[in-house]
């Protein structure tokens, strides 16, 4: 009996999970195809290779020996084609790579596992297409900015999000200027509240990034050849720059599925198991848009942990051991310069009117707390984090078990997750819960993971 054949188009964290999940599931022949690398590596990783703290090969997770090892074959291309009624990829003959994994003319399938990620945001600026004005997503970008911030003496970054942050401190490690446009009042205040808003905000500006709020972009200017040479602000601002870093967020990598029938919206529109229109072709990670998300949860994700769930979920479903897409309690992390930043559960910027906070900041204006609760029954649905860390498992069986606002924060310091001896923020939290209540919160927990595993306990014993 002829073994089926998985074809993986994508070899980003979602389509190399796939990839390993049907290995341990299967005997199935496995081929992982990718424009962008050979191999796999760590895309949160691009920053540090620019900083100089790693190099490409210290960013795969797994040795060269591992694909061949595991009967994962590889190859490098550009599909320009794919013929889903007849399951076959077409290659582009014209786009050469210089890699040890040369694709083919064509290739065929009985399934298909698409996880071809995202691309940059561009709206149509006038100068964007300029020499000097790039994302950061690829391994290809990282190598254009490498390229092109050599030697200047400004950069500019547009829109405030998670990379537009990383991209600030890439060139602020090489003492390069940069100029930070923010459309909003306060930096990523569209996803953040208010308070950790602005204490980001201010954090960036004791970076010394000239961070300009309520800001657009209006124009991009180039010089004599072709390159940009500045930047035309909403508010008629000029500001001479030569790398400009467009980071207004990013979108599903599906321009060249057009037309092919496959059905699309934002996304690669999929079902709860994360199958397409086309029976046999699934869509994992930042790519795929579902019908009908869960409940709480957003039709495209493009987060790391979201994509590393799907990956799973597909190989299972492939595999004979159907599975329906559960990506659990929110969360995500991320890093503003030396601010760690950790969210669990529902944490919008505005709360609607069922849900109250509580919120601590310490007096230096760097690590703050706030728990998210229901203001009738007392249960908590969020906790957002900066410069503090909290234990990911209690956060998520707190919100899961709908775990009372008082009994949460008798056992807060159960939850505190920092190997260094420093002060517990996480008391100033209570203390400030007892001030606005009038209640009195008696600690039955210390810090250590000792009193962790008793909270856990409890908790899944319930």
């Amino acid at each position: 009996m002829q073994r089926k054949k998985i074809v993986i188009l994508g070899n980003g964290i979602s389509g190399t999970t796939a990839a390993r999940f049907i290995r341990k599931l299967s005997n199935y022949e496995i081929t992982i195809v990718s424009e962008e690398t050979d191999h796999f590596f760590s895309r949160t990783a691009l920053m540090y290779i620019y900083m100089g703290h790693m190099k490409y090969e210290h960013t795969k997770p797994y040795e060269d020996f591992f694909w061949k090892k595991n009967r994962l074959n590889l190859i490098r291309g550009r599909v320009k084609e794919i013929d889903f009624d007849n399951k076959n990829l077409l290659f582009d003959p014209d786009k050469k790579f210089d890699t040890i994994f040369p694709a083919p003319a064509e290739l065929t399938y009985d399934y298909l596992i698409l996880a071809v990620g995202s691309q940059p945001n561009r709206f149509n600026w006038p100068g964007q297409d300029l020499n000097g004005v790039n994302g950061l997503y690829s391994f290809q970008d990282l190598q254009y900015m490498e390229q092109y911030t050599e030697g200047i003496e400004r950069g500019v970054i547009v829109g405030g999000g998670l990379i537009g942050v990383e991209m600030a401190e890439m060139m602020a490690s090489r003492k390069i200027p940069v100029t930070f446009l923010v459309r909003e009042s306060a930096f990523y205040s569209n996803n953040l509240p208010k308070e950790e808003a602005e204490l980001i905000s201010r954090h960036l500006k004791s970076h010394g990034i000239d961070l300009r709020l309520n800001t657009e972009l209006k124009e991009i200017t180039a010089d004599e050849h072709g390159r940009c040479s500045g930047v035309i602000t909403s508010k008629g601002d000029e500001v001479p720059c030569q790398f400009v870093g467009l980071t207004a967020g990013v979108h599903p990598n599906i321009d060249f599925l057009s037309n092919s029938g496959l059905q699309t919206d934002k996304g690669i529109l999929v079902d709860e198991y994360l199958e397409t229109n086309f029976k046999g072709v699934f869509a994992i990670g930042d790519c795929a848009q579902l019908k009908n998300p869960p409940e709480g949860r957003k039709p495209i994700e493009p987060v790391w942990y979201t994509g590393r769930i799907m990956g799973e979920t597909a190989a299972h479903t492939i595999c004979g051991k159907p599975q329906v897409y559960n990506p659990g309690i929110w969360f995500n992390s991320a890093k503003f310069f030396d601010i760690e930043y950790q969210v669990y559960g529902n944490v919008p910027p505005e709360n609607p009117p069922e849900i109250k906070s509580i919120y601590w900041e310490s007096e230096n204006g760097k690590k703050s707390i706030r728990i998210n609760y229901l203001k009738e029954e007392k249960c908590v649905t969020g906790f957002n984090l900066m410069g503090v860390r909290f234990r990911q498992e209690i956060c998520e069986q707190w919100i899961a078990h709908k775990t009372p606002i008082t009994e949460v924060l008798k056992n807060i310091s159960a939850a505190a997750f920092d190997p260094e001896l420093t002060s517990n923020p996480e008391k100033n939290l209570v203390k400030q819960y007892e001030i606005e209540t009038g209640t009195k919160i008696p600690s039955t927990s210390t810090r250590g993971w000792g009193s962790a595993l008793k909270v856990l306990r409890k908790l899944k014993n319930i």
